[in-house]
């Protein structure tokens, strides 16, 4: 009695579309599947092709330095955009440290709050206490100078 083993290119295209989106939807060295390109996904498109190209019809050098430029840009402005991203929280963390003791209005659901702002806390989102409750810094609408 023979077993039939092989599919049909029907069910051998379906079978492996599953398996493609199956394949999307896990994480690779600790990284999900994303629709953008990073600075590492570029480096190994470049390495990829170095290695593939025809050693008989090598890449031109404009080409290559062409690639490496367009990749120390990525990096430059990968860079730039983490430096932004640190500075913009040192400003945010600096401003609600000197709100301390100054008189603010923050917007809530149920209207304007005037208060005094007791304490501030640093980090990621920094918040104000103002009598004895805390608000983020977006919800500040006016500040007083004493």
């Amino acid at each position: 009695m023979d077993i039939n083993t092989k599919m049909s290119a029907a069910d051998t295209l379906k079978t492996q579309l599953e398996v493609d989106r199956f394949n999307k939807t896990l994480a690779v060295n600790g990284r999900a599947a994303s629709r953008e390109l990073g600075k590492d996904d570029f480096l190994k498109l470049l390495i990829t092709q170095l290695s593939h190209q025809d050693p008989l019809a090598p890449m031109e050098n404009t080409q290559f330095i062409a690639q490496m430029a367009q990749f120390s840009s990525l990096e430059q402005i990968t860079n730039m955009s983490a430096g932004f991203n640190r500075l913009a929280s040192m400003l945010t963390n600096t401003e609600a440290v000197n709100l301390t003791g100054k008189t603010v209005d923050i917007g809530t659901e149920n209207g304007l709050i005037t208060g005094t702002v007791q304490s501030a806390s640093r980090g990621e989102n920094p918040q104000v206490i103002v009598n004895g409750v805390p608000y983020t810094m977006s919800q500040i609408e006016r500040i007083y100078a004493h």
